[in-house]
């Protein structure tokens, strides 16, 4: 079911809870901790993530795809994401943002629509597609 306003109480509060949820996850990612990072996804082996590379599936999966490509913290660089757009129903949401990754000399930048299910009435991004 769908919340009838975007600015229920509700609604708000999923909202806040999804974004300190990304939150964690970039202090997580700029602190080096993949580990940490990835207590954001649905710790399960149907989860998808969908980057230039094609579809992971499962939670070690794509854990071992970051600590692959992001094998150092100065690989890892700074993390920011930003969210433009948050839509909530009582029981998944979608998330449209950006990231981007400040590096040494280099900064690198993508979009990102992640869906989230509330599984155990905790949320957990269950499909990330980052491009």
């Amino acid at each position: 079911m769908l919340y009838l306003t975007p600015f229920t109480s509700k609604a708000q509060n999923d909202k806040d809870q999804i974004i300190s949820i990304m939150k964690a996850q970039e202090n997580a990612w700029n602190e080096g901790n993949l580990t940490a990072y990835m207590a954001g996804y649905w710790h399960s082996e149907q989860l998808r993530f969908v980057g230039k590379n094609g579809i992971k599936f499962g939670w070690q999966a794509t854990l071992d795809n970051y600590k692959k490509s992001y094998s150092t913290k100065e690989k890892m660089g700074t993390l920011k994401f930003n969210n433009i757009d948050i839509e909530v129903t009582e029981s998944t949401a979608f998330v449209l943002g950006k990231w981007q990754i400040t590096l040494k000399e280099d900064v690198v930048s993508g979009y990102n629509s992640l869906f989230w299910k509330k599984i155990d009435n905790k949320w957990r991004i269950v499909i990330d597609h980052s491009s």
